[in-house]
């Protein structure tokens, strides 16, 4: 190995003069480049004073007379990209006694490509057990580096869960955001594969695009309390009585909420979800139960995501946390009340 940490090198592909920060394996090394950090090939580095004496000329080239109208303006900076925040692995190769390559363990790297900072909150866990959990700030086109992962542990299939907010709250934003990344053990083999194909040193996951817009609150659809026939009144100690009996489980799948929904919008499959949600939710707090359990499932998130931002405007939700459960996994969220 040519190079140690601390070693001053030059980037080939770039003319960029940076530092050794870590050796990855005997292929790989870690570089930082004023201030960000990333993996490169040792095959595409170079000292910098081997450079300066290659590309020194014995004879310096005769300069040549330029006039004012000939001069170009400078270029440009070059514009970073903005594309979301992503959740990056790095694979650390080693090799066996055989002299075949294996991975030995992930890095893992928080990647902020927007120009908004935020706060985040990242757990790690295995069958609904957090196994590592951290929390801090990431600013705008900021690296983070995350933990190292066993490659072996990713046989279990781990969940990467991170709940993010701005780090200066503003007026007409999402409270937070949640992303969820799960990986089966398949998916990490093929990626892997196709990073030695295509000779890269990461793979990543979008964990979002754009920061989203605060939810519109909506007044709840009543039709099932209300109505033109319905003007019947009764004592308030006697009301629960009158009702409906309420559910501590509501599940709120479509096929068992209609039947020949096959043909339907996600958009009107979502909105009969929430009217049945809002219906049992209502009578729970009609009759005043300690707690309810909705089954939204899994999916894209978008029924669950609806349930939370409702749930966030309600006054009688003490709190409310979707984590597995033996029954149902990952696909539920349980809700606590609280009652003056």
């Amino acid at each position: 190995m040519k190079f140690q940490v601390g070693d001053k090198v030059v980037v080939n592909h770039s003319n960029e003069e940076g530092e050794i920060i870590e050796i990855m394996n005997d292929k790989m090394v870690m570089v930082e480049v004023r201030g960000v950090k990333f993996p490169a090939y040792i095959d595409q580095l170079d000292f910098p004073y081997f450079k300066r004496f290659t590309e020194k000329k014995l004879f310096p080239p005769k300069k040549e007379k330029k006039y004012v109208e000939d001069m170009r303006k400078d270029k440009a900076p070059k514009q970073k990209v903005v594309d979301g925040v992503w959740l990056s692995f790095l694979p650390k190769f080693d090799t066996d006694e055989f002299g075949d390559d294996f991975v030995d363990l992930l890095k893992l790297h928080l990647i902020n490509r927007t120009e908004q900072p935020y706060t985040y909150h990242y757990r790690q866990g295995f069958f609904g057990q957090t196994d590592f959990e951290l929390k801090g700030q990431i600013h705008p086109f900021e690296d983070i580096y995350l933990h190292d992962i066993d490659f072996g542990a990713m046989s279990d299939s781990p969940v990467f869960g991170f709940e993010f907010s701005l780090l200066k709250p503003e007026k007409g934003m999402a409270d937070y955001v949640e992303a969820t990344v799960k990986l089966k053990p398949r998916q990490v083999f093929d990626r892997i594969e196709q990073l030695k194909e295509k000779g890269e040193a990461t793979f990543t996951y979008k964990l979002f695009e754009d920061y989203p817009l605060a939810p519109k609150e909506e007044a709840p659809d009543r039709g099932w309390l209300s109505g033109r026939n319905s003007a019947t009144i009764y004592d308030a100690k006697d009301a629960r009585r009158h009702l409906q009996p309420a559910r501590t489980v509501v599940d709120l799948h479509i096929d068992k909420l209609i039947d020949n929904w096959e043909g339907m919008t996600n958009t009107a499959i979502v909105g009969i979800q929430l009217r049945e949600f809002e219906k049992w939710y209502d009578l729970a707090i009609a009759h005043r139960q300690p707690s309810l359990t909705v089954i939204h499932g899994i999916g894209k998130g978008r029924l669950r995501d609806e349930i939370h931002s409702l749930l966030r405007h309600k006054k009688e939700v003490k709190s409310f946390i979707n984590q597995y459960h033996p029954n149902f996994g990952w696909g539920a969220t349980e809700i606590m009340f609280q009652y003056k």
